[in-house]
């Protein structure tokens, strides 16, 4: 047990300098990114009805029927 309480230290400073999730989160912000940049372009070609082509994406995708 004594020797469990006295790794804990040094298992919280590698944790500290583990960098991997930052990575994660950087990817997700460039998602993040990348998705609006998407939305905002989609919603420009589509002369401001979004929400009609998204309707209409997805009857495509959910029937079989596709105008």
């Amino acid at each position: 047990m004594n020797q469990m309480f006295r790794s804990v230290p040094g298992a919280v400073r590698r944790f500290m300098r583990d960098e991997e999730g930052a990575q994660v989160v950087e990817y997700a912000l460039i998602i993040a990114v990348v998705s609006i940049a998407l939305v905002l372009a989609l919603q420009g070609l589509t002369n401001g009805n979004f929400a009609t082509f998204i309707a209409r994406v997805n009857t495509c995708l959910t029937t079989a029927t596709c105008t």
